[in-house]
């Protein structure tokens, strides 16, 4: 893993040492206090993770985010973030972050959620879904070989995670998954992972493909239990 490099942004200088020590053990680690930094490093050294402080001078970590998905879907990018409430989470994954660690934290925590991501990384995504077949779901066209989703023709944007998150449920109509099983199947195993991670992609998905995203025809919510995905005829 020591081939593998670490992007680790953050404008603490504590923080950035101490996330350093814990992760140079197993990955090669570089390090930036701010975020047009972080972009430079980006570009140059294409790090196989980012982990992403949110709260960082001039270019906060938000815009630093959008920007790094123009080039890039599926480089893991993990917030870092102190502010713990909800709507702060949707700020961040819908800016197309896969994960968000709340602060203070423990940095075997971090450790433990950088390799389960890269884990999930090594999986093939076509080996996944090598049975894949293009679906049509009304106005929504998805072809589960080339990974392209269109909605009245015109290309949705899905990050990797929403990609994963929606062709698993496809792949498994009018099955119910919990929160925790969903994170298990999509983020892998992970005692420290934050199940509310995925009902924010679920709702990012919905505002992408459902025609009305408080009331979906696609990806149903049951109450008590979690997800499931209605096929339509």
């Amino acid at each position: 893993m020591k081939n593998e490099t670490i992007l680790v942004v953050e404008d603490d200088a504590d923080i950035r040492h101490l996330l350093q020590l814990y992760l140079r053990q197993d990955y090669h680690v570089i390090v930036a206090g701010t975020g047009y930094e972080a972009l430079e490093f980006f570009h140059s050294d294409a790090p196989a993770l980012i982990l992403l402080d949110i709260l960082l001078p001039g270019m906060d970590g938000l815009a630093v985010c959008r920007e790094i998905r123009t080039y890039s879907e599926e480089v893991p990018i993990l917030f870092l973030s102190s502010r713990s409430e909800y709507e702060d989470r949707i700020y961040g994954l819908e800016a197309g972050a896969d994960d968000y660690i709340i602060k203070p934290f423990d940095p075997g925590e971090v450790l433990a959620r950088v390799k389960a991501h890269l884990r999930r990384k090594e999986i093939s995504f076509k080996k996944a879904y090598e049975n894949a077949s293009k679906i049509k779901l009304g106005e929504i066209e998805i072809d589960m070989d080339t990974y392209i989703v269109l909605r009245n023709g015109e290309p949705v944007q899905l990050y990797a995670k929403e990609i994963q998150l929606l062709f698993f449920l496809i792949q498994n109509p009018n099955q119910v998954f919990s929160n925790i099983q969903l994170y298990e199947h999509i983020w892998g195993e992970d005692k420290f992972g934050d199940y509310k991670t995925v009902k924010v992609h679920i709702s990012n998905i919905r505002k992408k493909l459902e025609k009305n995203p408080a009331n979906p025809e696609f990806i149903i919510t049951v109450r008590g239990f979690g997800y499931k995905f209605l096929p339509k005829n």
